[in-house]
């Protein structure tokens, strides 16, 4: 596969995945949505597994990892589609952006990493500054109980940013895929238990839009974006693979605005930008080589 072709790809489906998950919940109900999403994503990940003849370990590190991962999918993609129906799309992927700030301050903390340079703290202190921007916007981040929402969608980072952490800790070197089947595996019981008590009602028939992006997020959402997030990380270098998390929040944000009719008021876009600069602050250090190259190039063009 072309590396710019996964690249670019990559962006696209998570600039277009909080919208697909607005969209997924409606005339679905957001227990069922994501249910249906998992379960699709499972059978999709399965077949793949079989037909690449990748075997699924059940050692105790891979059943640690699967019981983590599972756990950890659950309560963060439930958070996710619970708070999305009340903020707009753009801002769901802004506080998604959050996680590499969350996950240096946790790492610092609970593996002992050294790694928390000045211009990581910067980052982090300008990614509270725009959430607290964000937070002071009130009810017009999306609908009514925005504010609830946006708890949610911080719950949902917070719980990704452990998960990531634990998992590192559990050391488990089975296969990508293995983990994703695995931790599925875990979590659509648990999703449809969730559904149950929601309201535990399937609609007769399905608006298309909703179809379509229950479907796209099954196979594009989860499946491909794991497997091109991991090709690219096995192909690029820190650099390139950090700005995918500069740029997608800012498509999202637009994305949202153009299809969906979302409007963001003056301060949301201040917040995001401040959100956005602290994620380039704290990427710093893997960025200026690439920055550096981009400027050399200019000058002797």
């Amino acid at each position: 596969m072309s590396i710019p072709v996964a690249y670019f790809g990559l962006i696209l489906i998570w600039s277009t995945t909080p919208l697909a998950i607005q969209w997924s919940s409606q005339g679905a109900g957001f227990a069922l949505a994501v249910l249906l999403r998992m379960l699709l994503g499972l059978t999709v990940a399965a077949l793949l597994l079989a037909g690449l003849r990748i075997g699924l370990p059940l050692h105790a590190r891979a059943r640690r990892a699967y019981l983590v991962g599972g756990l950890g999918t659950f309560g963060a993609m439930a958070l996710t589609y619970w708070g999305s129906r009340f903020l707009h799309s753009g801002l769901v992927s802004v506080l998604w952006g959050l996680s590499p700030l969350l996950t240096g301050v946790l790492a610092a903390l609970w593996l002992g990493e050294r790694s928390f340079t000045p211009g990581k703290i910067g980052g982090t202190l300008l990614g509270v500054l725009g959430l607290a921007l964000i937070f002071l916007q009130g009810d017009s981040l999306g609908g009514a109980h925005a504010l609830a929402g946006l708890l949610a969608l911080l719950g949902a980072v917070s719980i990704h940013t452990v998960v990531i952490i634990r998992l590192k800790l559990i050391g488990d070197d089975s296969p990508p895929l293995a983990t994703t089947v695995g931790s599925l595996c875990v979590a659509v019981p648990l999703f449809a238990l969730l559904w149950l008590i929601d309201d535990g009602v399937l609609p007769a028939a399905l608006p298309s839009r909703t179809g379509w992006a229950i479907a796209y997020l099954g196979v594009f959402g989860s499946v491909v974006g794991f497997a091109l997030y991991y090709y690219i990380i096995k192909h690029l270098n820190a650099a390139r693979v950090s700005l995918i998390t500069l740029v997608t929040p800012v498509l999202a944000l637009l994305l949202g605005h153009l299809l969906n009719g979302e409007i963001i008021a003056p301060r949301l876009w201040l917040g995001a930008a401040t959100i956005l600069g602290g994620l380039a602050l704290h990427q710093w250090e893997a960025l200026q080589p690439l920055l550096l190259q981009g400027w050399s190039r200019l000058r002797t063009a």
